[in-house]
């Protein structure tokens, strides 16, 4: 069986704000190992979000995945997460990375040199959390003489959420912890773990669905990987599996709006999808490829407490679920 504190629960974009209290609670009562939010814009914010999933739980690390370091100044986010580590020592992951670059674009706040600046900010709010006085200019920010009135006694962990090679790198000498993308496949994952180190914990974003009709878990998110697909088919994450160049070629070839046909194999590769068994067995493939822990994304979004059912019962084999 997989150790259920291995495997945690990813909320965020498709889940509406008032639901977060109650599937938080439920996740951990469920004896899950970990919470993380997830910000995409222009959804739910992350750090509303981390303190709701806080409030309504007792012990579970609840993380931030992420924080782009480009729409918040590193001293705004110190100040909110230090208030976080505060009232929840020991629990607040802070997850920091550059941000999907389409919604940055249309901010215009993505940077001419990405890495410098995710390497800088990285540094900065350690020293900021840490309660030292900062004074000087990063690649994207200015910090004039600032120091947190309230940094916390144990400053929260630092992660790092990075994609392609150099950013992978950075996450690994920067970071406490490394966090990956979703269609983080089990190829990927070991090339990952060529590039950090081993002692480096890792958290993947897994998609996932359940059901005893095999095809009817695929389609349930199908069409979440096609999306993530189209939007990473340049990356190393479709780059480094075994499907690259069919995946590169059938994206290029989309009209305008059309949707990317997902091969079954390609959900394989990029999701976790099928029966129970089969669901336990990809968890279990890319723990082993690497994996330290897993975030799973739930599938179908409006059944979110019977696919946490599923996950608990049928997959993890933790006991009886404690809803009706």
């Amino acid at each position: 069986m997989i150790p259920p504190e291995k495997i945690g629960l990813v909320l965020g974009s498709l889940t509406p704000p008032e639901q977060l209290n109650g599937i938080s609670s439920l996740a951990e009562s469920v004896g899950l190992g970990e919470l993380w939010f997830s910000e995409d814009c222009f959804f739910t914010g992350g750090l509303s979000g981390l303190a709701q999933m806080l409030l309504m739980t007792d012990e579970i690390p609840v993380g931030l995945g992420l924080a782009s370091i480009t729409t918040r100044h590193p001293a705004i986010l110190a100040m909110e997460l230090a208030g976080l580590a505060r009232t929840y020592p020991g629990r607040v992951r802070a997850g920091i990375g550059l941000g999907n670059r389409g919604w940055l674009e249309q901010m215009g706040l993505l940077p001419a040199r990405p890495l410098t600046a995710l390497e800088e900010t990285a540094d900065v709010l350690r020293e900021l959390l840490a309660g030292e006085l900062v004074d000087r200019r990063t690649e994207i920010h200015t910090l004039s003489g600032i120091q947190l009135s309230f940094p916390p006694g144990t400053p929260p962990e630092l992660w790092i959420g990075a994609v392609n090679e150099r950013g992978l790198r950075v996450a690994g000498e920067k970071a406490d912890g490394v966090l990956l993308s979703v269609l983080a496949g089990p190829t990927y994952m070991r090339w990952v773990r060529e590039l950090i180190p081993r002692h480096t914990p890792v958290t993947a974003f897994v998609l996932v669905a359940i059901d005893d009709d095999e095809q009817v878990a695929r389609d349930a998110v199908r069409g979440a990987v096609a999306m993530f697909l189209q939007a990473e088919s340049a990356s190393a994450l479709v780059g480094k599996s075994p499907y690259a160049k069919e995946i590169r070629t059938a994206v290029a070839e989309l009209a305008p709006g059309e949707e990317l046909p997902v091969e079954a194999a390609w959900i394989d590769e990029f999701a976790v999808a099928g029966t129970p068994d089969q669901v336990r067995d990809g968890l279990r493939t890319l723990l082993d490829a690497g994996a330290t822990a897993l975030g799973t994304w739930l599938f179908p979004a409006d059944r979110l407490s019977d696919q946490l059912r599923r996950l608990a019962e049928d997959v993890l084999d933790t006991g009886a679920f404690p809803i009706g």
